[in-house]
């Protein structure tokens, strides 16, 4: 009898579950996967849909391509923000603009009962200092370089923070985020191997960047850092700075210049002409080349384009 009645449950499910595919209303897994998670950037939306395994629908508050650093809020994020069971942000003054988003939202605290997870806290920073928001032209960096992203192995920490963060969420999800956090933690250290021999040869290599988001590349890969083109975040080189740039560049050998999609184009340029140096595009963000459709994928961009231009400055 007992077996007759299970059989029976179990026929009724399918039924309902049939009912309610007939009339165009989600199942069970489908509502679920419903709970909303707003992340800040891509790079933070790849690596939370890698981790939670389809546990949660994830939105990034910065589309593709874009810079998060010039980001303008837009009303459809206010109500973004408030059906969030979770925000993820970087912190560190990069996504500033998020606490105008969450006073908006009624969230005027940095932290409401664990709903805002700021991954910058658990990361080893680089170019800690007390320096505030500056309200002139150009933007600065917060109380320390916020770009930890680019830092592969920084991902680690990451992906298990905003894991255990999701399962909080969807509690009866945990197994499903545990094994898929697990996936992406065992590709990651995969490929980060790759990477690294990859870039071996040009360890101590001389380059300039024209934005100062790539220490924690540089450290990773044992690049050298020589220069920046900007004199300060957001604010164009004039034409004495980048002819004494130039000459440093040449004293230091630097070999590439580190461009991202959206900064102008014309100093590197200029620098590259006069100083032999191969101008190399890469992508700060997920989506920021077309190449970058994820996390992963960033890396294999970035190395790959910056292993071959240093090969050929050689």
């Amino acid at each position: 009898m007992a077996c007759l009645a299970g059989w029976a449950q179990r026929c009724a499910a399918i039924l309902a579950a049939l009912v309610l595919t007939l009339a165009g209303l989600p199942l069970v897994e489908e509502a679920r996967a419903e709970v909303l998670v707003v992340v800040t950037t891509p790079d933070l939306k790849s690596i939370t849909e890698a981790v939670s395994g389809g546990a949660v629908r994830v939105e990034s508050l910065v589309q593709p391509g874009a810079d998060a650093e010039a980001f303008v809020l837009r009303p459809s994020h206010v109500a973004l923000i408030r059906d969030a069971a979770l925000v993820v942000r970087i912190g560190l003054g990069y996504d500033e603009w998020l606490d105008k988003l969450l006073r908006q939202t009624g969230d005027a605290r940095p932290v409401r009962e664990g709903r805002i997870l700021d991954l910058s806290t658990d990361i080893a920073l680089l170019e800690v200092q007390s320096r505030s928001i500056e309200a002139r032209s150009g933007h600065a960096h917060g109380a320390a370089n916020p770009h930890y992203w680019l830092d592969p192995e920084n991902a680690e920490a990451m992906s298990a923070r905003i894991a255990e963060a999701v399962g909080r969420v969807v509690p009866e999800m945990k197994n499903t985020i545990t094994a898929a956090q697990v996936r992406f933690s065992t590709d990651l250290t995969r490929r980060l191997k790759g990477w690294v021999a990859t870039l071996s040869p040009f360890q101590g290599a001389a380059i300039v960047a024209y934005h100062n988001s790539w220490p924690y590349f540089a450290r990773r890969f044992r690049l050298n850092i020589v220069d920046l083109i900007e004199p300060k975040e957001g604010v164009a080189p004039s034409p004495a700075r980048l002819a004494s740039l130039a000459g440093r560049m040449r004293a230091s050998r630097a070999r590439a210049i580190l461009h991202e999609p959206f900064e102008p184009l014309e100093p590197s340029r200029y620098l590259a002409e006069r100083t032999g140096a191969r101008v190399v595009v890469l992508a700060s963000s997920v989506g920021s080349v077309p190449e970058a459709t994820d996390y992963l994928a960033l890396f294999d961009v970035n190395v790959d384009r910056l292993a071959k231009a240093l090969a050929e400055a050689q």
